[in-house]
């Protein structure tokens, strides 16, 4: 691994209990025979992220016990209920800390989008160029997930990540330093958000 790969680490929100899904947590939902945590995080390691925080909320012991987060940095968000914008502070802080040594971006990904996969994602990461860069993919020329956010933007993501807005804010007001990168041909961004949303597990 060269110096430049593992400046980017692979962010995972994956803290949703899935409210309008009987109260199932999004990350232990099962899709071709795994928890979609666990496919979220092999997507962001094939993409070129040796390095993955994943942030837990809903029933996080419970997620920890039944799936394979080895080799992960876990960060806890007691605020989950808040919204995906406590999530992504937390993810965030994680990677400023100590845990986050040496990384200069993050691609921020959702656990409950498995029709974004690891080409999308890579090619969103190869948008990386230091911290200050800042790219998201794009379907059809709609900005999307994921996010790549150079650590120079991180504070300020922050500061204005609240309820289930995440980096929008920051993102809209920053839009024309954005690098947008096509993925419609390679990905398809549906939420698994209500019951009727599950027809897309397999």
């Amino acid at each position: 691994m060269t110096e430049n790969e593992d400046q980017v680490a692979g962010l995972l929100l994956a803290a949703g209990g899935g409210r309008r899904l009987g109260g199932r947590p999004k990350a232990l939902l099962e899709h071709r025979g795994h928890p979609l945590v666990e496919h979220a995080i092999a997507a962001l390691r094939a993409a070129g992220c040796a390095r993955v925080h994943v942030v837990l909320g809903a029933r996080a012991e419970t997620v920890r016990a039944r799936a394979a987060l080895d080799g992960c940095v876990v960060v806890d968000n007691p605020d989950w209920e808040q919204g995906m914008g406590s999530s992504l502070r937390a993810g965030l802080d994680s990677l400023a800390g100590p845990a986050g040594a040496g990384l200069r971006a993050a691609l921020v990904s959702l656990v409950d989008q498995p029709g974004i996969g690891a080409e999308a994602m890579a090619r969103v990461r190869a948008a990386y160029r230091d911290e200050t860069s800042l790219a998201s993919a794009a379907y059809a020329g709609e900005r999307g997930h994921p996010v790549l956010l150079g650590a120079a933007h991180w504070a300020g993501v922050s500061a204005t990540a609240t309820e289930d807005r995440g980096a929008r804010a920051y993102l809209r007001e920053h839009e024309t330093d954005i690098t947008l990168v096509e993925c419609a041909d390679v990905a398809r961004p549906y939420d698994i958000d209500t019951e009727a949303d599950l027809r897309h597990l397999e």
